[in-house]
């Protein structure tokens, strides 16, 4: 119902960036530029100054984006209301999650909630934590599910439970006969990491940092964007990993891959993000609440 020009402009005003601008709401950059433009022409006056490589909001700008704002909010907060006078829960919720969470947690989580509230439409879209905790942001999103916390100062981060990261080779890697590894051994392995900006290089990068060991210094061979692609690659025998437990159990039951746990202990959070703003959707209020209590099943 809103104007799609004004959600533009709003995640441009945010990132003071056409490029994250168009990452956050999955559009190429030339679309964004256009929609911005027609804005401009719409108002008849420059929204953003450009220069230098960057940009910022001139004085008509600040205008708009308060009104924007407030806009958004009303539109969205009307489609809710409107819903609930029926007396029923229905309506579209945006769901994100971080790529494990889809993957391997997350869809006993939409088919139960779907199984008890028909009327609501969930959609998922999969990125890395980063992205989901933009996008929420920008109001793209209405809830994520990450594997870490988030900075934002708009958006409510609610930590839900943890999950083990492990070591994972073949079994005729040299680690697989361990019953454990420190950071520092991993030196002298090839490493096939996580892309930078998922919430499980975060975690990685943090746990080898925290453990003395620069991360910098490792024998990275390859940053894959999926646990799928990543156990692929691991699965040739080129060199070993860190995923998450809950991510690789069909793995160790066919003997393909083999868990070697690290010492000490490697654990990341599982959060739910959520905007801060006065008013949320009854939709969003009970998927919270259903999210917060399976996840914590989940890593019981």
């Amino acid at each position: 119902m809103a104007d799609r020009r004004l959600q533009v402009f709003q995640a441009v005003a945010r990132h003071l960036s056409f490029t994250k601008a168009g990452e956050t709401l999955y559009m190429t950059q030339p679309a964004v530029t256009f929609q911005i433009k027609q804005l401009e022409e719409h108002f008849n006056t420059r929204l953003f100054e450009r220069g230098g490589g960057r940009i910022s909001l001139t004085p008509a700008g600040d205008l708009v984006l308060d009104y924007a704002e407030r806009i958004l909010g009303l539109t969205k907060e009307l489609d809710v209301r409107v819903a609930e006078m029926t007396g029923q829960m229905s309506g579209s919720l945006l769901v994100g999650a971080s790529t494990t969470i889809a993957e391997f947690m997350l869809p006993p989580i939409l088919g139960e909630f779907n199984v008890r509230y028909p009327p609501v439409r969930a959609r998922l879209t999969v990125a890395n934590s980063e992205s989901i905790s933009n996008a929420i942001a920008a109001h793209t999103l209405d809830i994520g599910l990450i594997e870490s916390n988030t900075n934002h100062a708009s958006l409510q981060c609610e930590i839900c439970g943890d999950d083990e990261l492990q070591v994972v080779c073949t079994p005729h890697h040299p680690l697989s006969k361990r019953d454990d590894v420190d950071a520092r051994s991993l030196l002298g392995y090839d490493y096939i990491a996580r892309e930078p900006g998922s919430g499980t290089r975060e975690v990685t990068d943090d746990y080898f940092r925290a453990c003395g060991v620069d991360p910098e210094k490792l024998r990275m061979l390859m940053e894959l964007s999926s646990p799928e692609s990543l156990k692929g690659v691991v699965a040739t025998g080129l060199g070993y990993s860190i995923v998450s437990r809950a991510s690789f159990e069909k793995e160790r039951q066919l003997g393909t891959l083999v868990a070697v746990p690290l010492r000490p202990r490697l654990k990341r959070t599982l959060s739910l993000v959520y905007p801060k703003e006065r008013f949320r959707s009854r939709v969003v209020l009970t998927f919270v609440d259903f999210a917060r209590n399976k996840l914590r099943e989940l890593s019981a």
